[in-house]
C-alpha cells in the first residue's frame, strides 16, 4: 500500500492518492456530483450511485445468512452482520466510542474537530456534515419523506422509520 502523503486540511485524515482525498473532501463540503436520473438523489462517488441504482431495480445480491436480509452492496452486508455479533471494530482515539464502520467513525470524529462548516440559512445553526443539515432543515419545512406502509406514519429520516418498525 502506498504512503499516505495527502492530508485533509479539515479533519487530518490521510490518503495515498490525490483522487481519494478529493472524494473525501466532498464529505466536508457536501458536494455530490453524481446524480440519479430516476429520483434526483446525489452522491459523492459514482460507485455509490451505481449501488443506489439497484434500489430502483430491486437488485440485492448480498444476503445475510443469519436473518435473511438482503443488501445491494457487500460492504452493507458486512456492516449489517455486525448488528448480529455486536462487533464495533472502529474506535475513536479521542473519546473511546466504537462504531460498526469506518465511515461512521469518521463522521463522529468531526464532532471533535469543533469545525462546523455548513450553516442552516433559516436559523443559523451549524453542522459538520451535509446529511445532518438536510435532516435539520426538515424541522423547518415539516418534510417527512419516509413512510411506514402499515400505519401510514411518516418520519424525517430512515433510522427513525426503522426504529418504528
Amino acid at each position: 500500500m502506498g504512503e499516505k502523503s495527502h492530508h485533509c486540511e479539515v479533519c487530518g485524515e490521510s490518503f495515498s492518492q490525490t483522487s481519494s482525498l478529493a472524494v473525501h473532501k466532498r464529505s466536508h463540503t457536501g458536494e455530490k456530483p453524481f446524480h440519479c436520473k430516476l429520483c434526483g438523489k446525489s452522491y459523492t462517488k459514482n460507485s455509490n450511485l451505481v449501488i443506489h441504482l439497484r434500489s430502483h431495480t430491486g437488485e440485492k445480491h448480498y444476503h445475510c445468512e443469519i436473518c435473511g436480509k438482503s443488501f445491494p452492496a457487500n460492504s452493507s452486508l458486512v456492516v449489517h452482520k455486525r448488528t448480529h455479533t455486536g462487533e464495533k471494530p472502529f474506535h475513536c482515539e479521542i473519546c473511546g466510542k466504537s462504531f460498526v464502520s469506518n465511515s461512521l467513525l469518521n463522521t463522529h470524529k468531526l464532532n471533535h474537530s469543533g469545525r462546523k462548516l455548513l450553516r442552516c440559512e433559516i436559523c443559523g445553526k451549524s453542522f459538520t456534515q451535509n446529511y445532518t443539515l438536510v435532516i435539520h432543515k426538515r424541522s423547518h419545512t415539516g418534510e417527512k419523506p419516509y413512510r411506514c406502509e402499515v400505519y401510514a406514519k411518516c418520519f424525517t429520516q430512515t433510522s427513525t422509520l426503522v426504529r418504528h418498525k
